[in-house]
């Protein structure tokens, strides 16, 4: 398997200071704590696995972009995220719809490679099918992990579920995570698959 060193060093130069940044008086620390979790353990899983399992450029670049839009919401809390209050005429704040968006598209990529590389699928359409199935269980469980974690803060949890009063905000959630694996798939298919390729090339003298 190739690496790629220059992704490592991206990797720190952006996550660093991002995650730094966001944990500086963050609008909601109990939120911050939330949303930077996954991050932080993200990057954890990266590095455990870079020697052994090197994901494919693209994809560290995706999970890079995800990593810093949860460390933004969690600094600002997803309601009040600079930029994206009225957007497009709404009446809330749609940053989380970013997000969730983001946490299909992501996960889609990440979830093709492990299947490919695995070979646990054979067929175009069935690993498609899997892939969004994948995306779409697991936006199914963060819903349910955020329903745990208002369970036990109580009021505290009203800025990491970011509903804002929209009576239909999980499923809505639940609809931009499968949007996002659809056009994840749909525009990146056959670039992830070149970039597999190379990473399945023997390094030179092995």
């Amino acid at each position: 398997m190739q690496e790629c060193p220059a992704i490592k060093y991206l990797w720190i130069a952006i996550f660093a200071p991002v995650l730094v940044w966001s944990g500086i008086n963050p609008k909601d620390q109990f939120t911050w704590l939330l949303e930077a979790a996954p991050a932080i353990i993200a990057a954890a899983l990266l590095a455990a696995t870079y020697r052994s399992f090197p994901l494919t450029p693209m994809l560290y670049v995706l999970v890079l972009l995800h990593c810093v839009v949860l460390m933004v919401g969690g600094h600002y809390t997803y309601a009040e995220v600079p930029l994206f209050d009225g957007l497009f005429g709404s009446e809330r704040n749609n940053y989380d719809k970013l997000g969730h968006f983001f946490q299909g598209f992501v996960p889609a990529i990440l979830a093709r490679e492990i299947l490919v590389r695995k070979e646990v699928v054979n067929g175009s359409r069935w690993l498609a099918l899997f892939v969004i199935s994948v995306c779409l269980a697991f936006s199914a469980f963060y819903e349910l992990i955020e329903w745990w974690v208002a369970l036990a803060a109580g009021i505290g949890a009203e800025a990491f579920l970011g509903t804002q009063g929209y009576e239909w905000d999980t499923q809505s959630d639940m609809a931009l995570a499968l949007l996002g694996s659809c056009c994840a798939l749909l525009t990146l298919t056959s670039w992830h698959d070149g970039q597999l390729a190379k990473l399945n090339k023997p390094r030179d003298g092995v």
